[in-house]
């Protein structure tokens, strides 16, 4: 198994157990892990896989250079994101993001009452990028063949441990 498949498997049983314990959709988080970490293999910092920006509840922080988008243009500039001690962390930061964080609060309900996982990752996007592909992007890596064996795996996984 090459290294892009070690890190899409390991981060789908953490994202499979998420689920179970917060809702969050498997497929979201794997998809924004991917797009904001170059499928795991250059976070912010030292573990912030999805490119959450620095807030209050972090304890940890780092400054870095990072894209927007402003009136259609590409610019470069810092921000203050948020750090963590490991994969597992920053992805239980992004499963409450989601699901109780403020600026989501809108699109986790109506994903509750829908479950329609393209409305949700159109309303994540909005608020948490300023690329207007973004949302395109993130549900064309969520719907992708890999992303579904790697979840089907997992699942498996977990729930032999589960039931261990």
């Amino acid at each position: 198994m090459d290294d892009r498949m070690t890190r899409l498997s390991e981060v789908a049983r953490i994202a499979v157990a998420l689920e179970q314990q917060t809702g969050c959709p498997t497929q979201l988080m794997i998809a924004q892990w991917a797009v904001e970490s170059r499928w795991g293999a250059t976070p912010v910092g030292t573990h912030n896989y999805f490119g959450v920006k620095a807030a209050e509840r972090h304890e940890k922080c780092c400054t870095v250079p990072t894209a927007e988008v402003v009136n259609g243009q590409r610019l470069v500039c810092e921000a203050k994101f948020a750090d963590y001690d490991s994969l597992a962390d920053s992805c239980k930061d992004y499963a409450w993001l989601i699901t109780q964080g403020a600026p989501y609060r809108a699109g986790w309900q109506a994903y509750q009452a829908s479950h329609d996982l393209g409305a949700l990752i159109n309303g994540v996007a909005k608020v948490y990028s300023t690329n207007p592909a973004y949302a395109g992007l993130v549900g064309h890596i969520a719907s992708q063949a890999n992303v579904a064996q790697a979840i089907a795996a997992a699942r498996q996984e977990v729930g032999h441990v589960a039931t261990a």
